[in-house]
């Protein structure tokens, strides 16, 4: 059976051949490659089936794994500051209260339908992480203080907000 992005350009292939089109004598003609070859070669050519790389999907899926990643960074930079063992799992113990205070900062905002808005997104995100990421470290008996919060405002602003503004700068200068 013939993978169906191989089906065009082999059904192409297959016409040629029986039509006798395509079968001049020499070296480097396609007469004297093998179909197999051809259909390799046809592998390679890039499809008009395949998924775009903005389609919204992907942008919505790369801006919550950026989101992910930068405060993972800033548990990370956070629990090195404070020469704090235990990397990875003392890392997810921080983190997880932010990331599932951004990811109901997400459903709030519907992120997904406007990924890159620093007003609505970025916003609703870093807000959303800040505040449901102190509540849900509260009910869980972890440290919640003043400092503390400053800086997680702070940092998480500078990260979440910070990224989409930048985002929003290229975006204006490339189409300047």
């Amino acid at each position: 059976m013939v993978p169906a992005f191989l089906q065009p350009g082999l059904s192409i292939l297959l016409n040629d051949r029986m039509s006798g089109k395509g079968q001049t004598r020499g070296p480097g003609s396609t007469a004297s490659m093998e179909p197999l070859a051809i259909a390799r070669l046809e592998t390679m050519t890039p499809s008009t089936h395949r998924i775009s790389p903005s389609s919204p999907a992907r942008l919505a899926a790369a801006a919550a794994i950026a989101d992910a990643v930068l405060i993972l960074v800033f548990a990370a930079v956070g629990r090195d500051a404070h020469q704090r063992g235990d990397v990875v799992a003392g890392v997810l113990l921080t983190a997880w209260p932010f990331l599932a205070g951004a990811a109901l900062g997400w459903l709030a905002a519907r992120a997904w339908r406007n990924p890159l808005s620093v007003r609505w997104t970025g916003l609703a995100v870093w807000i959303g992480a800040v505040g449901g990421g102190m509540v849900l470290r509260l009910l869980t008996g972890q440290t919640v203080v003043l400092p503390f919060i400053i800086v997680a405002l702070l940092s998480l602003g500078l990260l979440l907000v910070g990224w989409r503004l930048a985002w929003a700068g290229v975006r204006r200068l490339r189409s300047a």
